[in-house]
């Protein structure tokens, strides 16, 4: 999941919510929404291999 921040970064948040905190986890803030789509679909890769 992917949020504009209000200083205009991209921060991606994990799907599920962290059962310490209650919050999504954050994965990252990337100047660019491309750069977090990509990162995103890195994660994606990762859980799968």
């Amino acid at each position: 999941m992917i949020r504009k921040l209000k200083s205009g970064e991209y921060r991606l948040y994990s799907k599920k919510t962290d059962p310490k905190t209650g919050k999504r986890r954050n994965l990252g803030t990337f100047p660019t929404r491309e750069g977090a789509e990509k990162h995103e679909r890195e994660v994606q890769y990762f859980k799968r291999h």
